[in-house]
């Protein structure tokens, strides 16, 4: 079963990254082969906050509905997703967000998954690194055009 685990170091905070990787519904603009997103449930805990979306996929000739839960972390910076239904055998992520003494933050993102449909699984095993490495890219693409230089600033 495919895993992926990368730590990057990038000039924004940790905050803004967490904040950025907690806004699913946001996924459709800036994420490689994410066609649509919905949330179907937000609950809030005492450390945080569980999410229930819906988030399709689409690659070439296929196009896959799946569920997932997400658990976020605001006070530890860290988001936790869990598969629920759809195309997948299984499929865990995790990301970690630590702000650096010499600036910016680091990000850890781990993520193992299995396709049910052996086709898929093979596809995605001849492009798997590539694919996840234009995921992680796409997060950061994303974060400098929100905090990056010439990024509109809010008030905030």
């Amino acid at each position: 079963m495919p895993r992926h685990q990368e730590k990057r170091q990038l000039p924004y905070t940790a905050r803004q990254m967490y904040d950025l990787v907690a806004d699913v519904a946001a996924y459709p603009k800036f994420l490689p082969w994410t066609a649509a997103a919905r949330i179907r449930s937000r609950t809030p805990f005492d450390e945080g906050e569980v999410m229930e979306a819906d988030l399709v996929i689409s690659f070439k000739v296929f196009r896959e509905r799946f569920g997932s839960r997400v658990t976020l972390w605001p006070e530890k910076l860290c988001i936790d997703t869990e598969y629920i239904d759809g195309p997948f055998k299984h499929m865990r992520a995790h990301w970690q967000f630590r702000d650096l003494d010499t600036g910016g933050c680091e990000v850890d993102f781990q993520v193992d998954f299995e396709f049910r449909n052996a086709i898929l699984r093979r596809l995605i095993g001849v492009v798997f690194n590539e694919a996840m490495q234009r995921i992680v890219g796409a997060f950061e693409r994303r974060a400098a055009e929100l905090h990056g230089p010439g990024a509109a600033r809010s008030g905030g």
